[in-house]
């Protein structure tokens, strides 16, 4: 095919790019990597974002590394991230958990690794895992606004960028730099350990090689497994078998009810390895790495959907002998896990122009991608992806407040699912953009504006299927600062265009793990949004505070929802088009209260709400994450840091047809961080009570939530070294 042809070639020898990375006064060594601090430095905040430095646009910009970040890692990144303002998770199952942002989750929600797509399965379905480690991962950014766009026409939420080290930054001081992590959690009889090691070969060039491992159990959780709704539904069917006289049945789904302590079929084990060169100087840099990614973990039932499956199966058998229907039961309630394997080449580069144009940087990744849905030990399904993705960026120079970076990006992926129940046909896609945003300081005023064209082109030959969507995004901004304060007030507004997914066109099968029947629609159209927000923020030295109201009217909105149809013994999930409105508030504070015996004594909070209805009486958007509060007390000093914090979240009963309702829950988690060697000392031991009080709590924004809570009383220790 010569258009993909084209497009490979322009991958490789256009080689697109890294973002560039805010920046204050660096060195040239610095200015070559486009790295402007220690990563290990928690006080500093580096957001590598593809333009300029004061990144006002944005709005929103979390961010999470050093003891934070190790402090609430979690097997999978989406369940890392929850404590940042606008952040929830999908929660599918211990193994795999995407971000959800500002209510938005799937493709509206971008997953970088160091700017570019993780290039595996996980924006497909939410059963699917993000293939970036947390253990691995030196920074975590989560991105939200209208200028996220750069990332793609899609990236309507947000984006959550993780930065590694699997390509070398800079070139260390000593002979051997060496960085582990390695911890402990109870709820899950979690254990996970990971290191890397840089080695510089000369004053220029340096090597790095890193791996982790972990493994986890079934997870504990509080009282019941299943919701109250979803266990008095299997009770009531319990109840019309025994009165039927199917005794055996109404056991089964008494015992299924009955559940408590455990969510069965959770346990994972996850490991990685990398290694990576890179050669650093003053003119440019540029480095590759090779990684890999190894994932087993289990798919937790909803139960009762075997039980209604097993009864087609008889109905279609017409009650064949009992030995028969023993075996076809057995084989139905086989457990359901998923093999993962992906092996990643990634590229970055850079090269210092001066003149118009400062710099030049790109980057690029392939992904050879593969997983296995097993149903025992039976192959159910396979699905694989390849692709590759890269982005080139010039960066212009300041020249008397004006600034900004002008870019191009391709992605070309192959996706195909081989098996009984493959949801969607095998499909290519392959998209080009070009993109620019430009900054200019008018003194206390700062004018923002953001651009983009997507070309998007989406083909399944065995249906003689092929679609072609352009789409345009734009955003301006505008902020004002007066002089020497530390306040900032700023408008946003953006009009975004998102082409609809493969997955939303062409779905029309069961899919085991999702335990659902799911039917796309190939005639959809573009999703157009208009979008504002208004944002206020004070950054001083002992306080700072953040607070961000936003919405989005969408035309044509892409939404998956339940109806009353069942198929192959699987409830129905249908992809609707309509028109829908989003609006939202996201709102932070910390403030230095007092100081007293060399601690400094913090008081912060996180709030956020989210409300999605679909237009014209359609009724709430499903799996919106309700009102949340957090608030915590800390005191910090050279050698600890103590923290005790409280996490409300409301009840959300604003539910779609079919969804059921979620209650409030209250959890009070508490943590300690030592550095028996002080700040600059390399160690720190961390020990935490999560869920102190083992309350029982559901993400509403998950789709199994109904069966899959959060974990209950979680005690973890880790260890992290740096020399």
């Amino acid at each position: 095919m010569s258009h993909r042809k084209f497009l490979i070639s322009a991958a490789i020898l256009a080689l697109p790019a890294t973002p560039a990375f805010a920046q204050q006064e660096k060195t040239a060594e610095q200015r070559s990597t486009g790295l402007a601090d220690d990563f290990h430095d928690d006080d500093m905040i580096i957001v590598t974002a593809p333009y300029v430095d004061q990144l006002d646009i944005l709005a929103g910009t979390s961010a999470l590394s050093g003891d934070d970040l190790a402090k609430d890692l979690r097997g999978q990144i989406g369940d890392s991230l929850t404590s940042l303002p606008g952040v929830s998770s999908t929660s599918f199952a211990p193994g795999a958990s995407r971000p959800v942002l500002r209510g938005f989750q799937g493709p509206r929600v971008k997953v970088l690794t160091d700017g570019i797509g993780s290039l595996d399965a996980s924006n497909t379905s939410v059963d699917h895992a993000v293939t970036i480690d947390p253990l691995t991962a030196q920074r975590v950014e989560v991105l939200r606004g209208p200028a996220v766009l750069l990332f793609g026409g899609d990236a309507i939420g947000g984006a959550v960028n993780v930065i590694d080290k699997r390509i070398p930054r800079d070139v260390p001081e000593d002979a051997i730099h060496v960085d582990a992590i390695g911890g402990y959690g109870s709820a899950a009889d979690d254990w996970s350990l990971a290191g890397s090691v840089d080695v510089p070969l000369t004053s220029k060039l340096v090597i790095h090689a890193d791996g982790s491992f972990r493994d986890s159990g079934d997870v504990r959780v509080p009282g019941y497994v299943l919701s109250p709704e979803l266990r008095a539904d299997l009770l009531a069917d319990a109840a019309e078998e025994t009165e039927e006289g199917h005794l055996e049945e109404a056991e089964e789904l008494t015992e299924a009810a009955n559940q408590r302590g455990r969510i069965e079929n959770s346990a994972s084990q996850t490991y990685t390895a990398g290694v990576g060169l890179a050669f650093i100087d003053d003119g440019g840099h540029l480095g590759v790495s090779l990684s890999y990614y190894d994932s087993d973990y289990g798919v937790p039932s909803r139960p009762g959907t075997e039980h209604a499956h097993g009864e087609e199966e008889e109905d279609d058998h017409d009650h064949d002998d009992d030995d028969h229907d023993e075996d076809e039961h057995h084989d139905e309630e086989a457990p359901v896990t998923i093999g993962l394997e992906q092996i990643r080449v990634d590229l970055r580069g850079g090269v210092n122009l001066g003149g118009f144009f400062e710099s030049l940087n790109f980057r690029a990744g392939y992904s050879d991608y593969e997983h296995t849905e097993f149903e025992g030990d039976e192959i159910g399904t396979v699905f694989s992806v390849s692709g590759i993705e890269a982005r080139a960026e010039l960066v212009q120079a300041d020249h008397d407040g004006w600034r900004g970076v002008i870019g191009t990006q391709v992605l070309v992926r192959d996706f195909n699912a081989i098996g009984a129940e493959a949801f969607v046909p095998k499909n290519s896609l392959e998209s080009w953009a070009l993109f620019t945003v430009q900054e200019v300081d008018l003194g206390n005023w700062e004018v923002e504006g953001a651009m983009r064209f997507d070309q998007t082109d989406i083909s399944a030959n065995s249906i003689n299927f092929e679609r072609s969507f352009n789409t345009f995004s734009g955003a301006l901004g505008l902020a004002y600062a007066p002089d020497d304060s530390a306040f900032k007030v700023g408008v946003n507004l953006s009009r975004s265009e998102r082409a609809p997914s493969a997955e939303e066109l062409l779905s029309d099968g069961p899919h085991i793990a999702t335990q659902a029947y799911e039917i796309g629609n190939p005639d959809f159209t573009t999703e157009k949004s208009w979008g504002g927000e208004l944002y206020a923020r004070w950054d001083s030295d002992d306080v700072q505070l953040s607070a961000t109201v936003y919405a989005n009217f969408f035309d044509d909105y892409i939404f998956e929802a339940e109806t009353a149809a069942e198929e192959d013994g699987l409830p129905v999930f249908q992809f609707y088009q309509q028109d829908a409105t989003y609006y939202g508030v996201e709102a932070s504070a910390s403030a230095v209260v007092g100081r007293a015996a060399g601690f400094d004594f913090i008081v912060d909070g996180v709030a956020d709400y989210v409300h999605a209805r679909i237009n014209n009486g359609g009724g709430p958007v499903p799996r919106i994450p309700p009102l949340r509060l957090l608030g915590g007390i800390e005191a910090q000093s050279g050698s600890f840091d103590l923290r005790a914090e409280v996490e409300w979240a409301d009840g959300q009963d604003r539910v779609a047809a079919f969804e059921t309702p979620t209650d409030s829950f209250t959890m009070v988690n508490a943590s300690v961080a030592w550095r028996p060697f002080g700040k600059e000392g390399g160690v720190t031991l961390l020990a935490s009570a999560n869920n102190i009080f083992d309350v029982q709590a559901r993400r509403h924004a998950s789709f199994t939530k109904d069966y899959v809570p959060l974990s209950g009383r979680d005690i973890r220790v880790s260890a992290k070294f740096s020399f």
